[in-house]
């Protein structure tokens, strides 16, 4: 008992921790968007890319500024390393008995010998040895470090240029299944008053057929129209399910998160602010400005190989003490440690390579030649997507408008054969026809309004104005 009362519990919490993570949400399109940009992953990681290379820059200043370092050591040596050094006690002596006239036992003087320089092993040293001490150095110039550091501003608007790019994808998604939705759920609304229009029908033909004043086969061909409308309302039902779950996933949002959308879809609102989308220049497109500034990273790079023909300076001063003894010494300060300092300045000049320097050179020209030549095609593509887009876009205007028309005139027609159809004058089979071209020319307009806000959006993203 005491098992399953602690299992009711574990799922108890669990239902509540379920409850509690689960949001609510009720968005306009723009707010949905702010909430993408907010959350979707790409943009995070370019956010964090942004950091990355400040923290990079930041290295970079770091690297040029002094440095200083510390160091302790110790060592023992089980054998003193051994020095062969030349015979000079040899020679003196026998220099000294030659300019004294010594004779040997014989009676004859003692002369130098005449052989080879002779030698004889000695150790310098002793077993233990301690030292401690720091160094300065300082960095007066260095080629590719000083054009890192005057790159440091460009590099950033590469990660800033990025993220625009990637927002204007994130937000061309997030507009696309935001309208899909609301088109979705209006078609809906229009295939349920459809629907219920054929169930009043339906109802009043039973009625007639009771009392013997219709046909059987008018009922079978209402249910038939029934069914049908049923079953397209069932699937766009389904359709709208998928477009929240493709809407939360493009705003980065849990599926299990309920989603209220506010906006209201409109003719007008599709035509709204188009007289804002003119002047249009290529720098408003963001890929041209990341393709800049591509550019303006690749002759820094030209810069950067052209300089490293420059020799790299930098000065150093080190200060030390060190203990010499018998014994292990290193926190004995009673013994003397003998001091050194020393400063210096280094200069490494490249002098001969076999051509690499030149042949970098090269290279980043030609990548720069390549940025010229995509920066060259983007234009016309983005030509070509002005052209294509403003051309679609009127034209998705032209059919929205002769499509709403349709609706108008079906419904009219609808109109006029049920008055005609209630006074006996007309035909249930004229009614259903009636009732479908309506469905259809409903269909037909969503489609057109579906066609009309994606060449918008398509068209806004084509100016760079998303």
């Amino acid at each position: 008992m005491k098992s399953w009362g602690l299992l009711m519990v574990v799922f108890l919490l669990l239902g509540i921790n379920k409850g509690i993570a689960q949001k609510s949400y009720k968005l306009t399109a723009k707010q949905a968007v702010d909430l993408a940009l907010k959350n979707v992953t790409d943009l995070k990681n370019l956010a964090i890319d942004r950091e990355l290379q400040i923290s990079k820059n930041k290295e970079y200043i770091a690297q040029a500024m002094p440095q200083v370092s510390g160091s302790i050591s110790t060592q023992h040596f089980f054998s003193i390393p051994v020095t062969l050094l030349p015979d000079f006690i040899s020679p003196s002596v026998y220099q000294v008995l030659v300019d004294n006239g010594v004779r040997n036992g014989t009676g004859t003087p003692i002369s130098k010998p005449n052989q080879a320089t002779q030698f004889f092993p000695a150790q310098f040293g002793v077993p233990w040895q301690s030292s401690a001490g720091f160094q300065f150095q300082q960095l007066l110039f260095q080629p590719d470090l000083f054009v890192a550091i005057s790159a440091r501003k460009v590099a950033i608007e590469f990660t800033e240029a990025n993220i625009r790019v990637m927002e204007d994808s994130v937000k061309s998604n997030v507009y696309r299944s935001y309208y899909s939705v609301l088109i979705a759920e209006k078609r809906k609304q229009y295939l349920e008053a459809s629907i219920k229009r054929l169930q009043k029908l339906k109802l009043d033909q039973e009625k007639l057929y009771k009392n013997g004043f219709a046909e059987r086969l008018d009922i079978d061909k209402t249910q038939v129209s029934l069914n049908n409308l049923t079953s397209t309302n069932n699937q766009i039902e389904r359709l709208i399910e998928i477009g929240y779950a493709s809407l939360k996933f493009s705003m980065a949002i849990e599926q299990k998160d309920t989603l209220v959308l506010t906006d209201a879809l409109s003719e007008e609102s599709v035509k709204k602010d188009l007289l804002e989308m003119t002047n249009f220049k290529y720098p408003d497109r963001d890929e041209i400005q990341l393709l800049n500034v591509v550019e303006h990273l690749q002759k820094l790079d030209i810069k950067r190989n052209k300089l490293s023909y420059l020799p790299t300076v930098a000065t150093y001063w080190n200060y030390s003490r060190n203990a010499l003894g018998q014994k292990f010494n290193l926190f004995n300060f009673e013994d003397p440690w003998f001091k050194t300092s020393v400063w210096g300045i280094n200069m490494s000049v490249p002098i001969f390579d076999a051509g690499q320097k030149g042949q970098r050179i090269r290279q980043t020209k030609l990548n720069l030649e390549k940025t010229s030549n995509t920066i060259e095609n983007l234009q016309r593509a983005i030509d070509l997507q002005l052209t294509a887009s403003s051309i679609l876009f009127k034209n998705a205007l032209l059919t929205l408008d002769v499509q709403d028309q349709n609706v108008a005139l079906a419904e009219k027609v609808y109109n006029t054969t049920l008055k005609k159809y209630e006074q006996g004058l007309g035909s249930s089979f004229e009614l259903l026809q009636t009732e479908t071209e309506l469905e259809n020319a409903q269909s037909n307009y969503f489609q057109a309004l579906y066609d009309a806000v994606t060449s918008k959006i398509a068209y806004t993203k084509a100016l760079g104005k998303l």
